[in-house]
């Protein structure tokens, strides 16, 4: 879940213009993500961990600027791709539980990277 993302946004200059991007940047910075350009390229990308980009998200939505919906729509439609990193372990845990009854504690530790106390805590309160 803290694994940092990665958002393409190719030629976001030409699209949003550089007012937008530099206000879009301040945006991102103040919600711990980064609006960086690849290399030299007219191609830019948003990096930061899903939940941070999410808010940044909302940050932008909130702000009402038909400028900006190009954007907007790029990160939900990537945010979709990262829907596990967003929600929280214990309700990834009791989802793949209630998907998969028969699935073994070794394959919950493995698909949600938790320790084996919280896969058993997960699997003895779908129990109750």
């Amino acid at each position: 879940m803290k694994d940092p993302i990665s958002i393409p946004l190719p030629s976001l200059i030409h699209r949003i213009g550089r007012n937008n991007v530099n206000r879009v940047k301040a945006i991102a910075s103040e919600h711990q993500c980064m609006l960086k350009r690849i290399r030299r390229s007219r191609n830019w990308q948003l990096v930061g961990e899903a939940t941070q980009v999410l808010l940044t998200k909302q940050a932008l939505k909130k702000l009402n600027d038909l400028d900006l919906s190009y954007l907007i729509k790029k990160l939900e439609a990537e945010l979709l791709k990262h829907a596990d990193k967003l929600e929280p372990l214990e309700a990834k845990l009791e989802r793949l539980i209630t998907e998969q009854p028969s699935i073994t504690l070794a394959e919950l530790m493995e698909q949600c990277q938790c320790t084996l106390a919280q896969a058993r805590a997960a699997r003895f309160n779908i129990d109750i």
